[in-house]
């Protein structure tokens, strides 16, 4: 039974997101990673730095609100701690934004993110045991649901935070050695329709990769929830069934 404790501090949560993105800047506790001088998204307003103006992320981007289904899975996770005691990101496919939070359920952050190519919630079996140039385009898929991730090296002796090892599905930062795909580019625009382009990982702009998903993974596992975008919520997350989170 989920108790008034955690529907409250679910209630906290979202409305916490949801303020991040008004107008007006808004005064919240001491940011958890403060100590690596990363503002607070939820503090950003025209007067405040966002921690992701270097990369000149357009405001248009930056400044839409959670589609419901995002907010749906955030009151859920944080109302009944599905997360344990472990940090976690919810990842929209069809906004192609990552949201952020620390293992108590408060909002670190969001980025936009880049996310594969075709449209998809399954992995086709054995793609993880492949060359990407092995990987048709209708198998770049990024997979739909509850993941446990870890730190751990990729090829090239890079460390990226695996989502789903099996499937070598993992979430890094950009990836721009191919000049043609124009990933920054992407990252940058307005609008997410021009984010599908990966083999099926997430990537995210650099810095915020490096201080802010980094620093709160780099000594934990973390759950990563990503949202379907062509099968029901619930078909996703099963344990969704069997939970009513009262808002």
């Amino acid at each position: 039974m989920i108790t008034d404790i955690r529907v409250s501090a679910a209630k906290a949560a979202v409305a916490a997101l949801i303020a991040g993105f008004s107008t007006t800047a808004v005064a919240q506790p001491a940011d958890p990673l403060a100590p690596l001088d990363t503002p607070s998204v939820v503090q950003a307003s025209a007067s405040v730095p966002d921690p992701l103006a270097p990369l000149d992320v357009e405001a248009g981007k930056d400044t839409q609100a959670p589609s419901a289904d995002v907010v749906r899975v955030i009151d859920w996770v944080v109302g009944t701690r599905d997360n344990g005691e472990l940090p976690f990101m919810v990842i929209d496919k069809v906004g192609a934004e990552v949201f952020l939070f620390d293992a108590t359920g408060e909002f670190i952050g969001k980025t936009p993110a880049l996310l594969g190519s075709t449209p998809g919630d399954e992995s086709s079996p054995g793609v993880g045991d492949r060359e990407l140039s092995e990987i048709s385009p209708e198998e770049r898929t990024t997979p739909a649901g509850r993941f446990v991730a870890n730190f751990g090296y990729a090829r090239g002796h890079e460390r990226v935070l695996w989502v789903d090892y099996a499937t070598s599905i993992s979430l890094h930062a950009v990836v721009t050695s191919n000049k043609k795909e124009q990933r920054l580019k992407r990252l940058k625009s307005p609008t997410p329709e021009d984010n599908r382009i990966t083999y099926g990982c997430i990537n995210v702009p650099r810095e915020f990769y490096t201080k802010v998903v980094r620093p709160l993974f780099k000594d934990t596992a973390g759950v990563v929830y990503i949202l379907p975008e062509t099968k029901p919520l619930n078909q996703a997350f099963l344990a969704f069934l069997d939970t009513k989170l009262s808002r």
